[in-house]
């Protein structure tokens, strides 16, 4: 296991290649991961087309959960239990796992501007109640726009809020300062993931109202 390699399953998704963009533009080892291994290979493929010299590679999920200390889980809601469960074997402490997934109401064919209800209280929640013990889940990343990602030279201009244990709060907020524009905000405990994703079907309306294709961002401000 490369110590600085970043894993994203779900890394051919809009968002997931986003970040995967980004953090090999900063120079961080990436490794993509997709329930089949063609399309996270082929995903870092496109990568390494973008940036010249990045270091990605592209596994089957349980195969790139072994190689990052840090997993970033950035599948559509109604995946996300499924591939928690296909990695649990692979996962162990000290690992880290960020749950960027928000529980819109699309996963049940209703529109992405509305909620549903989940048991534990959030997606992150979720997943914290499906990790082995001592492998620690941070809920981040999931107001960043995915379009602004991907437009490597401009900076995205966005908040990240943190929701986590504490002993994890660094390291996913050394991941924030890799992308210009970005800036970690400490959210507290894990149980405040449930406001912070709520937050996004509020974007997605603001989005369609305002016409923001690209995708609007958080700032809070008054910060020291």
């Amino acid at each position: 296991m490369d110590r600085k390699a970043i894993a994203i399953l779900g890394g051919t998704g809009d968002q997931g290649l986003g970040l995967a963009l980004r953090f090999a533009k900063a120079g961080r080892p990436v490794v993509i991961g997709s329930r089949k291994a063609d399309r996270a290979v082929t995903a870092a493929e496109k990568v390494r087309e973008t940036i010249s010299g990045a270091d990605v590679s592209g596994f089957e999920n349980a195969e790139a959960t072994q190689k990052a200390p840090v997993v970033i889980i950035s599948v559509p809601f109604e995946h996300t239990a499924g591939t928690v469960k296909a990695i649990r074997d692979v996962l162990a402490p000290p690992q880290i796992v960020v749950s960027m997934g928000v529980p819109l109401a699309t996963a049940i064919g209703d529109g992405p501007m509305r909620m549903i209800g989940v048991w534990q209280g959030s997606c992150a929640e979720l997943v914290a109640g499906l990790v082995p013990d001592g492998v620690q889940v941070v809920s981040a990343f999931q107001n960043v726009s995915a379009h602004r990602l991907q437009e490597l030279d401009e900076a995205v201009e966005c908040d990240v809020i943190i929701s986590r244990p504490k002993e994890a709060r660094g390291a996913v907020m050394e991941l924030c300062a890799l992308v210009p524009g970005l800036r970690a905000v400490n959210g507290g405990p894990l149980g405040n993931a449930r406001i912070v994703e709520g937050m996004t079907a509020l974007l997605v309306g603001l989005n369609v109202r305002y016409k923001v294709p690209e995708g609007l961002g958080l700032r809070i401000t008054g910060l020291p």
